[in-house]
Parts: C-alpha cells; sequence; structure tokens
C-alpha cells in the first residue's frame, strides 16, 4: 500500500512505515538541509522541499494517491482563543500547518491516517482545540459524505521498547470501518512478539548504548558485537556506524559535568545555571530509560543527557539508539541540524507499530 508522509522531517514515522512493506511515494518536508537526510535514506521516495502552503492544492496530490497518510502537523498554530474558534479554526492562519495537512487529506481521501502530536494538545484551550479537530474530521460535508471516524490514544515510549520517557498523542482516522480500536491494538502487539519476541520489553540507557565506546572526530566506529536484544534490533551488517561524534565542551562545561553524579543535576553544583529545563545539567543512569530525547540534547544546559559516566552529552548516535533507530540510518548537515532531525523524530519503533496496527484495521474493511 501507498504513503505520503507529510512534515516528514528525516523520516521517523515512514521507517516503521516502509519495514512493514508500505511504499512511502512522496514526503513533504520544509528544511532542505533535513529533506537531506530523508533523501539520502530512502532515494526511491519523491522528497517535496517546500511549505506546505505552496503545494497542498497545487494538484502535487490527486484522489487515490495513497491509502495512508501519516505526519505531525506542529502543534504552536493552535494559538487561537477558545471563545473564537468555531467561527474559523481552520481558516485562522496560525493554523495554518493544521490545515494544509487536513487539505491533503481531503484531496486524496486515503483509507486512514495516522497524525501524530504532543501530549498536550488534548488540553490545549480546555480541550476546544483537540474538539475542533475531531469535529472538522467527521463532518461528512467537508468529504463529500464520507467523513473520517477519529480514534485517539496517548502512547507512551518506553510501553514500545524504546529506552526513553517519551509520550505523545497518536490520532488515526478511518472511513467506513467498523472496528473495536483496544481490541485490535492488543492483537496487534500479539502479532508483533510472534515475530519479535523482545519488541516490548523494558529497555534501559545501557541496553541500548553500552556497547558503543569512545567517540571519533568525524563519527565513524567499528560495527559494535550488538550484546542485548534491544542492540540486536537495531544492528546493521557488516557496516561502521556513523555519526559517533562528542560536542565539543568548555572547560566550564566539563568541569560541571565532573560534578555531577547519575540521577543528579543542576542543583548538585551550587552554582546558578542560566536554564530554563528542570534537568539541566542532568545526568543519565545505565539502568533506567532517558528523559525525552530533544532537539538540544547536546547541550548539558539543555536537560538530562550528560552520558552516564563520560564528561560530555549523548553523541547523534547514542540519541538515535534511544530514539530507536536502526544503525544503518545516517543523519546528514550540521550538528544543530542533526539533532533537530533526531530530536523531532517519531520513534521508529512506535511508527512500526502503528504500521502493523493500520494493516489490522484495514483487514477489518477486507
Amino acid at each position: 500500500m501507498n504513503v505520503i508522509d507529510l512534515f516528514s522531517g528525516c523520516g521517523g514515522l515512514s521507517l516503521g512505515f516502509i519495514k512493514n512493506g508500505y511504499t512511502v511515494k512522496k514526503a513533504v518536508e520544509f528544511d532542505a538541509n533535513i529533506a537531506n537526510t530523508y533523501k539520502m535514506n530512502h532515494p526511491e521516495v519523491d522528497v517535496i522541499v517546500d511549505d506546505i502552503r505552496n503545494i497542498d492544492q497545487s494538484g502535487v496530490f490527486k484522489t487515490g494517491d495513497a491509502d495512508i497518510i501519516i505526519g505531525g502537523p506542529p502543534c504552536q498554530g493552535f494559538s487561537m482563543a477558545g471563545a473564537r474558534i468555531r467561527n474559523g479554526f481552520i481558516d485562522d492562519p496560525r493554523n495554518y500547518l493544521f490545515k494544509h495537512y487536513f487539505n491533503v487529506v481531503k484531496t486524496v481521501k486515503p483509507k486512514a491516517f495516522v497524525m501524530e502530536n504532543v501530549k498536550g494538545i488534548m488540553t490545549m484551550q480546555a480541550g476546544v482545540i483537540f474538539e475542533e479537530i475531531l469535529r472538522i474530521f467527521s463532518d461528512p460535508e467537508m468529504f463529500d459524505g464520507e467523513p473520517y471516524t477519529l480514534h485517539y490514544k496517548i502512547v507512551k515510549a518506553v510501553e514500545f521498547g524504546v529506552p526513553q520517557k517519551r509520550e505523545r498523542m497518536i490520532i488515526i482516522g478511518t472511513r467506513n470501518i467498523d472496528f473495536d480500536f483496544n481490541e485490535l491494538w492488543e492483537q496487534t502487539k500479539v502479532d508483533i512478539l510472534h515475530d519479535y519476541p523482545h519488541y516490548f520489553n523494558m529497555v534501559t540507557v545501557e541496553d541500548a548504548i553500552g556497547n558503543l565506546g569512545v567517540t571519533t572526530t568525524n563519527g565513524l566506529i567499528n560495527n559494535p558485537e550488538p550484546v542485548t536484544d534491544y542492540q540486536r534490533y537495531l544492528a546493521a551488517d557488516g557496516m561502521k556506524l556513523t555519526n559517533h561524534t562528542r560536542t565539543n565542551h568548555s572547560i566550564v562545561a566539563v568541569d560541571r559535568m565532573s560534578r555531577v553524579a547519575n540521577g543528579e543535576n543542576f542543583t548538585a553544583l551550587e552554582e546558578t545555571i542560566n536554564s530554563v529545563h528542570s534537568g539541566s545539567y542532568g545526568r543519565l543512569c545505565w539502568d533506567e530509560q532517558s528523559p525525552t530525547i530533544t532537539t538540544r540534547f547536546d547541550t548539558p544546559a539543555g536537560g538530562r543527557f550528560i552520558h552516564p559516566i563520560e564528561n560530555r552529552t549523548l553523541s547523534p548516535r547514542e540519541a538515535a539508539r534511544i530514539q530507536s533507530f536502526p544503525d544503518d540510518f545516517v543523519f546528514y548537515g550540521t550538528k544543530t541540524s542533526i539533532c533537530k532531525q533526531i530530536g523531532n523524530a517519531v520513534p521508529p519503533k512506535i511508527s512500526y507499530f502503528l504500521a502493523r496496527f493500520i494493516n489490522k484495521i484495514l483487514d477489518v474493511e477486507v
């Protein structure tokens, strides 16, 4: 089946669908540097580097182009006052990113769509925004009499065998399919366990990155022998690993990190740290999960991202492991861009589950 990935980033959501045999026909990404990483890893996909405002109704997309549309429209635009939302949510320019995702769904008319967003979308503006999203997709007038039924669930990465405490909202829209969401969700777990018996096991930071060893200047390291089930799941055969570089921290930053023990953060330093993050200068523990990997995981003041035993922040490869990217996925671009690519991605282990789940739903249709 064919997929269109909107707001694709470097391709975390696409990866799970590709692994499950779907064909991604088009991906849309505004940032050219991020789109390049997608292209380099998936040369078979038509990657459109453009603002979605320019293309959602330009003829690039046609009815029947894809069976599934996936993507996570950024939520920054959901800022409209609740009292006014009913009169123009879809037309408010601040919500254009969501609007154009909606427009592509309306044009292509896929069998199903998957929308990923922040957990807090349910409570923004006292929940009115979320209610409006549910309403417009289920409005028959918007979809020629065939609206979508929306199902949604907050997913916790740790429950999918991902070693980080990341929580996201998943919204799935289907049309003309009557199914029990929770029953199919559980059946999908059973099916995956048949193929990957350790898939949902709890994974620690050490399980994920313990075999990576020292960083290198160019980021290339010999392919380490996997020693855990998680490492085996992500392992690549017969190649070097990339992106295992360290940030060049200042002498002051290194001194601070040296005084922070596992599980501690800036409060152990007894000095003023200018950071908005409560976990600033936090050191990871081998036997726990990481907090959510963000776009600033290379900065000690950016959160709890200090390596468990070294006085440095996580390397891009370590962060990618914690995000469940396979070892043969290569990130391209500047350090800032690569951190953004990894931090903003949907963990591929979650996207693979969603791909299998969509299979289950569409089997009901048949």
